[in-house]
């Protein structure tokens, strides 16, 4: 193996313990083959910007905040017949950029039926997800809101253990907004109680309350 990928998988089996490691430079070449090596790895999540990787390791906090958020989403898509894509934290990369990501969980919504039955996506002819969760619970994301403006992602929720802030992209990058452009019953606010609840709410009592808050 050669010596940058062997340091590479030595930094890389210690991510468990420092939750994120940043590299530079790396080429494409190993940013993919590292991808294709930790393929069954779920637990680890990559970045790659213009030759920096990014490798991270989400604590158990940090999924059960994203997988909540993931879920309300699902739900509301339910209740509501809208039909959604929840893709997680697949792996998207476009080499014409030289920028790849694996967002904690993003979702189909506006554009699910352009890409339903599709086992592949392709950045350079499918669109991009149309809304992206990141969970700042031991590690901040917004140094991945240039790549996710780069290739086209109109909506970010990002929690930082406290609140819920949605961000849309505009001509001058992500801008601050109160309420979902994807789901437009959803508000920073409405997310924001909802995962504060799920701090002292068993998850069953949790999904009634938001089923009945949609009902209403």
């Amino acid at each position: 193996m050669p010596p940058a990928l062997t340091a590479i998988d030595e930094r890389a089996s210690q991510v468990a313990a420092e939750q994120r490691v940043l590299l530079s430079p790396v080429s494409w070449a190993t940013y993919e083959k590292l991808l294709a090596d930790l393929a069954q790895q779920s637990s680890i999540r990559l970045t790659y910007d213009q030759g920096t990787l990014e490798i991270m390791s989400p604590l158990p906090e940090h999924e059960e905040y994203n997988r909540t958020l993931a879920l309300l989403v699902e739900v509301l898509a339910e209740e509501r017949g809208i039909d959604v894509r929840n893709l997680g934290s697949t792996t998207f990369r476009r080499e014409n950029l030289s920028r790849g990501f694996e967002p904690d969980s993003c979702f189909y919504i506006q554009h699910e039926a352009q890409i339903s039955g599709k086992t592949t996506i392709d950045l350079t002819v499918d669109p991009p997800p149309d809304l992206v969760i990141e969970v700042d619970i031991t590690s901040r994301s917004l140094h991945k809101f240039p790549i996710y403006a780069d290739v086209g992602v109109p909506e970010i929720w990002r929690y930082n253990g406290q609140q819920v802030r949605i961000s849309l992209l505009t001509a001058t990058g992500y801008q601050d907004s109160e309420s979902s452009h994807a789901l437009p019953l959803l508000t920073d606010a409405i997310l924001t109680d909802f995962l504060a609840r799920s701090k002292v709410l068993k998850r069953t009592a949790l999904l009634r309350e938001f089923r009945a808050w949609i009902r209403q």
